[in-house]
């Protein structure tokens, strides 16, 4: 009995509460309804994740329908020069520069917020930190020794980690502001929420739709419930 209360407690524990020992994830604010952060969202994914990573499950006139916005302004201010309304989500890094520069491909992210979860992107994307040690001089402390350069670095500036003592190791304990950026940390915080909240619209872009319709679903499971209630206090009635 107890070993299945411990199998139902892990099952229902939150998953990447902690980014890594000692640091806790911070809580992404995801609004789906908000198409003006969604819009950013998608214009920054352009801007500092394209050349990288692709959204192959999602096309640009995907976004202007489901935000709502004019299939010219997509084209003008969200989609790379050159793009088409009904094109994906391509990166134009071939897989070959991919793999000499990096090792490996990077992978597509149209399904990373339903893999990872929305605190855990928020704070990986703010957990870079400078690390001479590593070829790329930054390393990640939601994601430790990541292949990935800090994209970020203009904006956010860059930090240092702060230590702590766990089980007699040393862990990260927080990150600071070693050298500003062009933004403040709300004007970056509010970057990396609009990247993320945009991610997690392309993970599932019918979530809205879904939410809208499941009501309707348990209003109606609602009434079946009741009719066959009436229904079998009407067949057991001439049995007793």
């Amino acid at each position: 009995m107890k070993k299945l209360i411990t199998l139902f407690l892990l099952l229902i524990m939150p998953l990447g509460v902690y980014a890594s020992e000692g640091m806790k994830l911070q809580e992404a604010d995801i609004d789906l309804s908000d198409s003006a952060s969604l819009q950013r969202g998608a214009k920054h994914f352009v801007t500092y994740c394209l050349g990288c990573h692709s959204i192959k499950h999602i096309r640009y006139l995907r976004i202007a329908l489901d935000l709502g916005v004019d299939e010219k302004k997509v084209l003008k201010d969200i989609a790379p020069e050159g793009a088409g309304i009904y094109d994906q989500m391509h990166t134009a890094m071939n897989a070959h520069d991919a793999e000499k520069w990096f090792g490996i491909q990077p992978p597509d992210l149209s399904l990373v917020s339903r893999s990872r979860g929305a605190d855990w992107l928020y704070s990986y994307l703010k957990g870079f930190y400078t690390d001479k040690t590593k070829v790329l001089g930054t390393n990640n402390a939601v994601f430790p020794d990541v292949g990935m350069p800090n994209v970020f670095w203009q904006l956010q500036g860059e930090q240092k980690p702060l230590y702590k003592k766990v089980d007699g190791k040393q862990v990260i304990d927080k990150l600071v502001i070693e050298e500003l950026g062009t933004m403040t940390e709300a004007e970056f915080d509010r970057v990396v929420n609009d990247l993320v909240n945009f991610l997690v619209y392309v993970g599932e872009p019918v979530q809205l739709e879904r939410q809208r319709m499941g009501k309707y679903v348990i209003f109606f499971i609602f009434m079946f419930v009741g009719i066959a209630y009436l229904l079998k206090r009407e067949y057991w009635r001439d049995i007793h």
